[in-house]
């Protein structure tokens, strides 16, 4: 096991005494890095760039290359759960993710399936490899989505404004 260099991330969480505010940013892989552009291009589409174990750890160290932060954030999307229940998770250029198979109405939901492990093996390996890149540098942190962000997208197959779909199904059947 390699021994962590920098646990100020972690000992904050732990309300332990740090010599400083720890830094991390959400966006941490961000877009905006000219980096990232470019081993985006390589990828080909944000979800191939996603699901590559080498490509995803060299996003997620990207910005640790540039900035002294103290954690660094797995480069994964919250929708991959989903996609690994069979909904058909894609990227549409200039609109963001949607599924194929979104949940419109009760009878899809009850049909859910538990989400399939070996589809998400892509993250399990960048996960890995992250944390050997890293070497003990800085802490790895994941992240997800709420339950109810992930239904939001679920119901509606993709972002919304109104929430119509799902909204009228909560107020239809409140329970």
């Amino acid at each position: 096991m390699t021994t962590l260099k920098n646990d100020t991330f972690l000992r904050a969480l732990l309300k332990q005494p740090v010599e400083y505010t720890p830094v991390w940013m959400m966006r941490q892989a961000g877009r905006y890095l000219p980096e990232y552009k470019a081993t985006r291009a390589r990828a080909g589409s944000f979800l191939d760039l996603c699901k590559n174990t080498e490509l995803a750890t060299e996003v997620t160290i990207q910005p640790l290359e540039r900035f002294d932060l103290d954690a660094a954030i797995l480069f994964s999307d919250i929708l991959t759960v989903p996609d690994a229940m069979g909904l058909g998770l894609y990227f549409a250029e200039g609109e963001g993710p949607k599924f194929e198979r979104p949940l419109q109405h009760e009878a899809d939901i009850a049909k859910l399936a538990v989400p399939d492990m070996a589809k998400l093996q892509y993250v399990f390996d960048a996960v890995s490899s992250i944390r050997r890149a890293l070497n003990g540098r800085v802490p790895l942190i994941g992240f997800s989505g709420s339950p109810f962000t992930l239904a939001c997208y679920m119901v509606e197959g993709g972002g919304s404004k109104e929430f119509r779909t799902i909204k009228t199904m909560m107020y239809s059947h409140p329970e």
